[in-house]
Formats: C-alpha cells, structure tokens, sequence
C-alpha cells in the first residue's frame, strides 16, 4: 500500500511538472495572439519614441499582430518605465529602454520606482546613439570656443535646454560643461521634441541634443558645433569632435532596447530577438540607421543586459566626478 502510494504520488507531481511546462511552451509557440502594447516612457518627437516607431512597425509585421505604442511621459523616463514593471511578464506589455531611465536616473533620483536592472528583462539592443552641440541658426557662436569663451567671461548667462532633469541630456550637457569650465542655466523640457522646437525658436542658446537634431542641421533650422564622441559622425563626417576642438572626454552617447517586465518566458524572449535582429540586417533598417547617424544594436538577450549593466557603472563614477545632485 506504502509503495503504490508514493508511486501514485510520484505520477501526479510528473503530471503536475507536465502541465506547468506544457503550458509555458504552449503560450511560447501560440505567441503572439493578441496585440502587444509597448510602453514609450517618453513624449512624442525624441529618441526614445523614434525608436519605438522605427521597430515596431516591422516587427509587428513579423509578428502577425499589432504592437501597440503608449507614450507616458514624465520624470526623465521614471513614471513609464515604473508602470512597466507592474505589468504582466506575458511578453503582451514590452518597454522601449533607453539609457536615461536604466543607466542615469538611479544615480540622480532617490527613488526611481524600480531596480533598473533586477526589475526589467532585457530583450533587445537596437541601437546607440552619439550628441551633437547644436546652437540656433542665428547664434552669434560659429564655434564651440566661441561659445565656451563667451560663457566664461559670462558666468550665467547663457542658457541651456534638456529633455528634463536628470535626463540624457541633462547629464551630458553638464559633462560639457564641467569639461570646457563654464555654467549656464538649465531650461528643462518634458522631452526632447518640445526642447529642439524651444531652440529653433532662439528662446535656449545651445544644447548637446540627440541625432533628432540631424533634419534640423539640414534644413538650416539649427547649427552644429561639434559631435560628443570619440570619433566623427557618418552622418556627418565635417563635423569635428569635441576632443578635436579642446574639449575632450566628452562622450554622450545614449543606447535604446526593447525591455519587459521582469521574468518574462525564455521562448519570448528568444523570440523577441531573433525578430529584432532580423530586422537590424534588412536593407531600409540599415540605410535608415545610417542616415540617422547612429550604430546598429544587435546581439542576444544576455549581451544586452550586460551592455546595460556597464552602462550603469559608467554613469555612476561620471556623475560622482561632476557631483550632480540627487532628485527627490
């Protein structure tokens, strides 16, 4: 009896062990069913939502379903990203991540709302992307001495303009600053599109803003000083370096990722990125990125997150060496 006992015991937990894990695969090979929402932390216009406008058409495409943006602005990315990790790990809610919300902000806010790596799953790498120091059309600085000079012999004068405090540009506005000694005044925006209209409006003198900039440096709406990066920009290959023009160390460079909830199934996951990295190598994605002047993301899931990782420690002795302070 004792035997036929644990023998029955032993068949039901298989039984249980099989429906659990026949489940999870059934969902995994049924994905996806129904729409996909993805959460854009950011407003309309900026990095972070031209991201998501860029993949998500194609990979609804490649998915058989629509994947659905939501913009939810506010706290530097703080507020949307927050909310995704309250969702579901169902693979029907994803996050566009950026390095604002995942790299700079637990090191300038108190309390983000959520563990920037422990509370999110890294699903895909899309693409990174450089700054450029851009002034309006009609500012007196032709270049970023001038500027700098004017500053210097100006202590506040000068304005400034981000996407909010604690933003990307928030940080490497303030790394420029700390590299060429100079202080401006900061102008803060709730994203990056209502600050680019604010500079072509001549009402900010400068900032070191996204490669959203790039349509406005061609149409003549504004004037690019330098590029924030170790090398010269495709996009733009006359126009020099910071480091080439005295200015050096400052590199701004802002990545974008696909992200879910925490302890989303392996099989979506995978799924995810295969897709994602299929659409990196199509002919429109590439010459797109290529025109936008930004490097292609790629890689598996695991290298995402560590890519993520080390960006988080790069922001964090930055900010410890300019000494930004914490927000409540």
């Amino acid at each position: 009896m004792k035997n036929f006992s644990c023998r029955t015991l032993f068949a039901g937990f298989c039984l249980v062990v099989s429906m659990v894990f026949g489940t999870g695969l059934a969902q995994a090979q049924d994905y996806p069913n129904r729409p996909i929402r993805m959460i854009v932390p950011f407003p309309a216009g900026g990095g972070v939502d031209t991201a998501a406008r860029i993949f998500a058409q194609p990979l609804s495409e490649r998915l058989g379903k629509p994947i659905v943006l939501e913009n939810k602005p506010g706290a530097a990315g703080n507020i949307g990203s927050s909310l995704a990790t309250q969702e579901k790990p169902d693979g029907y809610t994803l996050l566009q991540g950026s390095a604002a919300p995942h790299g700079i902000n637990p090191h300038i806010y108190r309390n983000p709302g959520f563990d920037p790596i422990k509370d999110f799953t890294f699903i895909a790498h899309v693409y990174s992307a450089p700054s450029f120091l851009v002034v309006p059309t009609n500012s007196p600085f032709k270049t970023a001495q001038e500027l700098v000079d004017y500053a210097k012999a100006n202590p506040g004068k000068l304005n400034y303009g981000t996407s909010g405090i604690g933003s990307g540009q928030h940080m490497w506005v303030s790394l420029f600053m700390y590299a060429a000694g100079f202080e401006a005044t900061h102008v803060p925006y709730k994203g990056t599109s209502p600050m680019e209209t604010a500079l072509i409006a001549e009402q900010l003198d400068f900032s070191v803003d996204l490669p959203t900039c790039l349509p406005f440096i061609q149409s003549g709406k504004m004037r690019v000083l330098g590029v924030a990066s170790k090398v010269r920009n495709a996009a733009m290959p006359d126009v020099p370096t910071l480091d080439e023009l005295g200015i050096p160390g400052v590199y701004s460079s802002t990545y974008y990722g696909i992200l879910g909830p925490a302890n989303m199934p392996k099989d979506i996951v995978d799924r995810l990125n295969k897709e994602v990295n299929a659409i990196l190598q199509t002919d429109e994605i590439r010459a797109r990125l290529a025109k936008m002047g930004v490097e292609s993301g790629s890689g598996t899931p695991e290298e995402f997150k560590a890519f993520a990782e080390e960006d988080l420690k790069r922001y964090g002795v930055l900010l410890n060496r300019i000494g930004v302070e914490k927000i409540d």
